[in-house]
Parts: structure tokens; sequence; C-alpha cells
């Protein structure tokens, strides 16, 4: 199988070179040979996707046939390991990852040569841009990475296994998701590098990439999120973010590209920030490569992380070269990318998308900053300096607290200028609602002035509140609107008014979804723990439960082996569930896991809702009994209940609007006739 997964590679590389070639040089002719040159190259493109195809098949079927003379297979799977985590094995290490990487380019690239009608130049350039970037994959894949590298000497009867931190089932969802985000953002990259070097005239090619766009980030956020939950539920430190090198490479083109969907409506709505916008949409591809490099190249510590390996070399070339190319075309063709109006009060919707974008650089180069500070610092002093949570959340605190403002003020902004009356107008009700929301918690216990954390809580409780009532009442807003043109009841008009301007009220439920991710963290500052040793019968109290040791005990299968506590869970003196913290000995590999488990209930106080997080730490070796840690973690479901919304918003942004209602004028009524006229 190896033999046809490694010639599969080479057809591939041979086909995405040759559309990469043959499409440079139709690019350059404009006649009848040039097109059909042009044509060849697509065709190629579109074969490019069914030999990388092929390649990924012949590895995932290789896993489930426990092949382990391909080396790959050998090292990342193993006869006992469920059916669910062999597909995982294709992304599971450095080789299969990139041919994954490579498969989603491919797939990216088949859909848009189907659809290249649509503008058909303009399509040949993204088509090109694409088959370049395949081919660095393609070359790393048979020379630098080869999956399908065989074993020497005497065949083994089992393989090493799957990492156990990746033998969960969000697992087999999480880096498909992260991927799709990644590679997705190299389509708006190729058509606004193809836009800019044939100075496409307008602005079609935005309205082009906008659905593409939007999808990408709608998977990038899935993934940047699943990240999160995974590190939440596996690896039992009661967190869902540490500001891990690799968390923050997937964090930043997100942030950049959140950056890019806000700016691109300066540009559609009145021809502004072109330059920033491609300067935008070039850092988000370069940030999700520069994402690729940290993780595989070894030059950071992660537990996401790949081992040292020599291809981060090649990545540095490509962006390198990348970069290279962005920043000779912007400045060859800056002329073609002027602005035709300028900002003319910082009282605008204009002004809060150009603040929203600075605030979002401002906390992307902090994240950059942080995580390549250990190399240079090694590189100038000779050792490494690193820099952990308090550094990052000194500038990303206080920077989501503005970004949560600008997200409640911008949408009650009008384009080019607002009027202090209209703004009081539209700003008083979100105002008086986020401010009973700060007067509560004050009410409940919450000192903002006691403790800078209780003050960020608190003011991230107050903007959230803020963002929410603004986008309530815009819906209400615009709805009455409705309802007294057309009739129709105030719930009618509303939904009516979702479907009509789908792009502009999807994106308030995002803006809803990420008031309650922001609400989901606020709680963090209330966060308790308790660690104890637990004989039968021992009981651990954490506000407001009560947690009894049950017992223990342990089971054996052919992946791994397991013990758990059975902890028994009380609160006001009733039993309310169960939980059985656990960990596992996985066999071929040799690794433990430890695996927490959660209970999210709902409080009859200031938090509404919280997570009580159970860790099985494992025995004393001193005493020989077992160690149970209790968390208490107020607010965590929210997140990702916000996540849910974001989710359903970017969905709802993709609908194409519904037809507007019509108002129906009365038929206007006719006098009668006077008796005797025209007699």
């Amino acid at each position: 199988m190896s033999q046809i997964g490694s010639f599969a590679l080479l057809l591939a590389l041979g086909l995405s070179s040759y559309s990469f070639l043959a499409g440079l040089v139709a690019l350059l002719g404009k006649d009848a040979v040039s097109a059909r040159l042009g044509e060849t190259a697509r065709r190629a493109g579109i074969a490019t996707f069914a030999a990388v195809l092929l390649a990924g098949v012949v590895l995932v079927v290789a896993a489930f046939n426990d092949d382990f003379s391909i080396a790959y297979i050998f090292h990342h799977s193993n006869r006992d390991l469920p059916a669910a985590y062999k597909f995982a094995v294709l992304w599971s290490g450095q080789e299969g990852s990139l041919l994954f990487w490579s498969l989603l380019l491919a797939g990216y690239g088949f859909v848009l040569r189907l659809r290249y009608k649509t503008d058909q130049r303009l399509f040949a350039y993204a088509s090109v841009i694409i088959a370049s970037v395949q081919v660095f994959f393609l070359l790393i894949l048979n020379f630098a990475a080869h999956p399908f590298g065989t074993m020497q000497g005497q065949l083994p009867g089992d393989g090493n296994g799957l990492n156990p931190l990746l033998q969960y089932p969000e697992m087999v969802i999480h880096p498909p998701m992260l991927y799709l985000g990644y590679v997705g953002f190299t389509v708006p990259f190729a058509f606004a590098l193809g836009a800019l070097i044939m100075k496409y005239p307008g602005e079609k090619w935005i309205h082009i990439t906008r659905r593409w766009t939007m999808v990408t980030w709608g998977f990038l956020t899935i993934g940047v999120f699943l990240g999160a939950h995974w590190a939440y539920a596996v690896l039992g430190w009661g967190g869902y973010w540490g500001w891990d090198p690799v968390e923050n490479a997937s964090l930043m083109p997100w942030l950049t590209g959140t950056a890019f969907l806000h700016s691109v409506m300066m540009q559609e709505k009145r021809g502004m920030l072109k330059v920033w916008n491609m300067s935008l949409i070039f850092a988000t591809f370069l940030l999700s490569m520069l994402g690729t490099f940290l993780t595989r190249s070894g030059v950071i510590s992660s537990v996401h992380a790949f081992a040292q390996s020599s291809i981060g070399t090649w990545f540095l070339v490509f962006i390198g070269l990348t970069l290279a190319v962005c920043s000779f075309f912007l400045v060859a063709n800056r002329d073609h990318l002027k602005s035709e109006h300028k900002l003319e009060s910082l009282v605008s919707r204009e002004s809060s998308f150009l603040f929203n974008n600075l605030l979002l650089l401002v906390v992307c180069f902090t994240i950059l900053w942080g995580t390549f500070f250990p190399i240079l610092s090694e590189f100038v002093q000779g050792h490494k300096v690193t820099v952990g949570p308090p550094f990052f959340n000194r500038v990303a605190v206080p920077v989501a607290l503005l970004l949560l403002l600008l997200t409640a003020v911008g949408p009650l902004l009008a384009w080019r200028k607002t009027s202090v009356e209209s703004l009081k107008r539209n700003f008083l009700f979100p105002a008086i609602g986020s401010v009973a929301v700060g007067g509560m918690m004050i009410l409940f216990g919450v000192r903002p002035w006691e403790d800078p954390s209780y003050f960020y809580a608190t003011m991230a409780a107050i903007l959230s509140a803020l963002v929410t009532f603004t986008v309530i009442s815009e819906f209400l807003r615009g709805g009455r609107v409705i309802a007294g043109k057309s009739g129709m009841n105030l719930v009618s008009a509303m939904l009516h008014l979702y479907h009509r301007n789908t792009r502009r009220y999807g994106g308030y439920i995002v803006h809803f979804g990420v008031a309650l991710v922001i609400v989901g963290i606020l709680g963090q500052p209330f966060n308790k723990e308790v660690e104890k040793e637990m004989a039968f019968g021992d009981k651990i109290n954490i506000d407001p439960y009560t947690l009894v040791c049950q017992s223990y005990t342990q089971d054996d299968n052919p992946n791994y082996g397991n013990e758990w506590a059975i902890i028994n869970v009380f609160r006001g003196g009733k039993q309310i569930t169960t939980m059985y913290p656990e960990r596992r000995f996985y066999k071929a590999s040799g690794q433990p896991q430890t695996l927490p488990r959660i209970y999210p209930s709902f409080r009859e106080d200031l938090f509404l809702v919280a997570d009580l997080y159970v860790v099985y730490e494992g025995k004393n070796e001193t005493t020989g009994r077992p160690i149970i840690k209790a968390h208490l973690n107020p607010l965590v479901p929210w997140i990702w209940i916000g996540l849910i919304i974001m989710v359903f918003g970017t969905i709802t942004a993709l609908i194409p609007n519904a037809a507007a209602v019509r108002a129906t004028a009365p038929a206007p009524v006719r006098a009668p006739a006077e008796v005797g006229a025209g007699d």
C-alpha cells in the first residue's frame, strides 16, 4: 500500500506543478492557445484533488488494516485502537497532518475550479496561487516528511499507539475544524493577491470571497473553542486556556481574520481601507502558516506541538517568499488601492470599525511577541526566558473590554457621521440595562474596588449586558418600523427583519454569542478548588456541594487499563449525582491519562450556572491513598453556549436575504356621484 500512496503523492506533485506553471504561462498570454493552456491547468488542479485524496485514503486504510510496515502507522496506531480513532491517525502525527492539510487545500481548490465561470480571469489567478501553495506542501510530503516511509527489518507485531491525549471523541472533530480554518484562509488570500496583481477594478473580489472568508472564519472559530474545551475536559488542570504557544498560534489568524471581516465592510460601503484590508488578509494567511511552523518546527515546547523537525526551515523559506511577493505587489500597485473617501467623524460606524481593528491587532501583536519571546531571548541572551498568562492577560483583558464596548456602540452609529441626539436616543435603553446589571453584581456581594480581578469581572458583565441590550434594541427598533408599515405583529416583523438582512442580523447574533463567551470567562476570579486524600467515606466540601467518596475500582480492556473513583455529590443534604473521575494507562504507548468529570449545574445565586469539576489525580505513594481535586468553576458553561450562538449567527449571515415585505396601500375611497350630474 505504501507504493500506491507514494505514487499518488508524486502524481499530485506533478499535477499541481503543471497547474501552477501552465496556469502562470496562460495568464501571461491572451490568445486562444493561452486560453486552452489555462483550461488544462484548471483540469490538472482538479485532478490534483483526486491524487491527494487517494493518498489520504491509502493512509487511513493502512491504519484500519494495521499495516505496520508503514512507519507512520507503526508510530501512531495499534491493533486495539478503537475504529473512530483510526481516522484520527491521519492527523495525529507530523507527516499525516501535512497530508491532511494538503488534502483540504486540494478540496478547496477543487470547489474553486468548478466555480470558475463566475469570473474566469480572477478565478484563474486564484487557481494559480492556490496551486503554488499546493506545490509547497507536496514538496514537503514527497521529500521531507514522507507519510509512506517503510519500516526496516522484521515487521513489528503491534504499533506504538495513538497519543492518549488524542483518544477523546472531540479530537476526531477539533483538528479537522482547525485545519479547515487554517487552510481555508488560502482562498481569500489567493483572490486578494490575484485581484491586486491584475489591478482588479471595483470591489467584486470582496463579494466573491465574502462567503469563503466567513465559512473559513466559522471553521476556525469552532476549532479554537473545541481546542479550549478539549483542554478543559482532558488535561485535568481545571482551565480551558493557558496561553500555550500552539493555542496562541490558532488565535492569531482568528484575530486578524475577525478584523478583516469587520473592516472589509468599510471598503464595500465607502471604498476605504483598501491597503489595510489587503494587508489584513495577507497577514491572516501568513499567521496561519506561522502557526503551522510553530507546531512542526520544534522551536517551542507545547503539549500540542510535534517533535523537533527539519521542515521548519521549509516553512520559514515559504513564509519569507510569500511575504516578499505580497509586499512587492502592495508597493507596486499602491495607486490602485487609493481610498475613495476619508474618515469624516470620530462618531461614526467607520471609526468604530477602525478602532476595532486597531485593538484586535494590538492583542495579536502582544500574543505574537509573547509567543516568540523565549526564542528571541535565547538568541540574544543564550537562555530562554518564558512569559506566562499574567503577561498576556495584562494586555488582553483591558483590550477585550474595549472591544466589547465597541461591539455594543458600533451598531448604534451611522455611516459617515452620527448626531449626538440620535446616539442618546439609541443608547439610553442599553445603558440603563447594563448599569442595572452592574448594580445587581454589587448587591450580590461582588466588590470591584477590592480586587482588580473583581473589577474586570464586573466591567465584563456590564459591557456584555450592554452588547446584549444593544442587539435586542436593534431587533426591536427595526421590528417596530416594519410592523408600522406592514401591519404585522412585532414578533413576525422582527423575524422578517432577520430574514431580510441576514448578514447584518447574523452579525448581531454573533456579537451576542461573544457577549455570552465573555460572561463565561468573567467567572474565573470566583473559581474555587479543594484537594484532599480521600479514603472510603471521606468528604470534601466545596460550596455548595459535599463530595463523598463511595469507593474506588479498576478495569482492564485491550487498549488501556483504568481506575476511577466513585464520588457521590450532595447539595443541601440531597444527593444530586454520582461522578466517576478516571485515570487510564494506555498499553501500546505506555502513557497515562487523567480524565476529569464535569457536572454543570444551575445555582440559586449570582452565578446561575457553574461546573463542578472533579479530578482523580492518582495515589499518594507514601500513604497509598487516592488524591481527589475538586474545582468549582462559575459560569464556564456559558462559553460553550456562546460558541453555539456564534456558529448559528455565522450560518445565518451566509443565508441569502429574503425579499422585502411590501406594504399594501389602502384603495382610495371614491366619492359617490351627485344625483343628476351630467343630465
